[in-house]
């Protein structure tokens, strides 16, 4: 599907039954009877197949706008010798009917179900879902001193072409309902009505679920994503599978108590418990908290990557998994997260924080290289983040590269720009997958640089996405 088809066959049909039903009325008497006779059969039918099928909220005016023109133009028809309305009053009612079919795309183009770009590599890309629980952390989230701490955890990973029998995997979940579930609880954090995103759950990705991994004894290096605060494992989907697709594994972490929800192996549904307070330290308390949770999840699921590898614990994935190449990467306060990770366990390889204000209280000397991307941010915006970001990529033992990519917002590193307002101040002005694109991009530019032999400098391909400070390790 083309991400510039927003409407389905039977939308657009209702949309321009709709719409010649309105103006039919101002046809000569000779086709007027047939057009509107026509359109109405039309707009009934298409109707009457989105009613089967399941409408979006986005069509609902339509249907308005159409019943209203259906109720105006049809019944003149009908009686031998009516008389219609004068001009001065149709015209009114055709302008509110126009206005209410107009309102139908204007929402859709406006809030989207979301089409995913097309992955760019040489896989195909498959997808899991694994549930690790760490018998050795309490959960700090709950009064019961036997809870431990669980992670559920999405793998995306290179797969065989044309697997049989495989079908794209919902967005957001392993099945529509999941999806619904986790789209309603985004919305709630969001303070949106829950019907705003009713478009993602119908959204369909470019993995599929469990296929085998693509052929060969190539093994793979491991990117390992946190999300934004109280957001979730598939938010930077987008982003998973074009790296999957050239040869890495993500796995994206939904953190308990901390992502909007989190739909266990069991059933049951777990939702935030996070909440700024409007108070700017108790806030960054709360948040060094967070963030130092976040980062033992990460080391939690990279240690858990042996078993995955070693076929202990089950999936497509057995002896293809790198565990020496392993990325710590996040957006937002997952940015922060991962750098927090890497300082704490050496094992990483390397770091990708996305938009991510470093939270760690006592940051140390660590070895991995870092790249951080970055919205255009000043001193009006947000005095303390460059500093701190600038403080942190210093005390890398690596050369660590900070892009600035102009016509970004925050969430332009996410998939939001696949299914919110075009809007500059919501997801940057790069378009539609401009912004999913150039992060990938951006991504696939450091880790192929860092992680595999002979890529050499990626200065010149990350110049080339915005503006790039270096910052290189101080001599001896």
């Amino acid at each position: 599907m083309n991400a510039d088809v927003l409407l389905s066959l039977w939308e657009v049909l209702l949309v321009l039954g709709a719409v010649v039903l309105v103006l039919a009325r101002w046809l000569p008497p000779r086709p007027r009877r047939p057009v509107t006779f026509g359109a109405a059969a039309v707009t009934v039918v298409s109707g009457v197949v989105l009613g089967v099928v399941g409408p979006r909220w986005q069509m609902l005016p339509v249907v308005a706008g159409a019943a209203l023109a259906l109720t105006f133009a049809v019944p003149p028809l009908l009686r031998r010798g009516a008389r219609r309305a004068p001009w001065w009053l149709a015209l009114p009612g055709a302008t509110l009917c126009l206005a209410l079919v107009a309102a139908g795309p204007a929402a859709v183009w406006a809030l989207p179900t979301p089409v995913f770009p097309e992955p760019t590599g040489r896989f195909a890309v498959g997808t899991a879902v694994l549930e690790l629980t760490d018998p050795e952390r309490p959960e700090t989230a709950t009064p019961a001193p036997e809870d431990r701490r669980t992670v559920v955890t999405q793998f995306w990973y290179p797969a065989r072409k044309s697997a049989a029998g495989a079908r794209p995997a919902p967005y957001l979940g392993r099945t529509e309902h999941e999806a619904r579930v986790v789209s309603e609880a985004l919305a709630d954090y969001s303070g949106l009505p829950g019907f705003l995103l009713d478009g993602l759950p119908r959204a369909r990705t470019h993995a599929a679920y469990d296929v085998p991994a693509a052929d060969g004894p190539e093994r793979f290096p491991v990117v390992l994503f946190s999300p934004g605060l109280g957001g979730v494992r598939a938010q930077n989907t987008a982003w998973a599978e074009e790296l999957a697709s050239h040869g890495y594994v993500v796995v994206g972490l939904d953190h308990p108590y901390d992502s909007a929800a989190v739909v266990l192996a069991d059933g049951r549904t777990v939702r935030t418990r996070v909440s700024a307070t409007g108070d700017d330290a108790e806030d960054e308390r709360r948040a060094a908290g967070w963030t130092a949770v976040r980062a033992a999840d990460l080391s939690f699921i990279r240690a858990q990557l042996g078993r995955v590898h070693s076929g202990a614990v089950s999936g497509p994935l057995a002896g293809r998994l790198d565990t020496a190449r392993v990325v710590a990467a996040g957006h937002s306060l997952g940015g922060g997260a991962a750098l927090q990770a890497a300082r704490q366990d050496a094992q990483f390889a390397a770091v990708i924080d996305l938009d991510g204000y470093p939270h760690d209280p006592s940051p140390q000397p660590y070895r991995q290289p870092v790249l951080a991307l970055t919205q255009a941010i000043g001193p009006d915006t947000d005095p303390d983040y460059l500093p701190q970001l600038t403080r942190v990529l210093a005390l890398s033992g690596a050369t660590s590269y900070r892009l600035t990519v102009p016509g970004t917002g925050h969430l332009t590193f996410t998939d939001a720009p696949l299914y919110l307002p075009p809007l500059p101040s919501l997801a940057g002005s790069l378009g539609r997958t401009g912004g999913p694109r150039v992060t990938a991009a951006a991504s696939l530019a450091f880790l192929d640089a860092v992680l595999r032999p002979g890529a050499g400098d990626p200065a010149a391909a990350l110049s080339s996405y915005g503006t790039l400070a270096v910052h290189r390790p101080a001599g001896p």
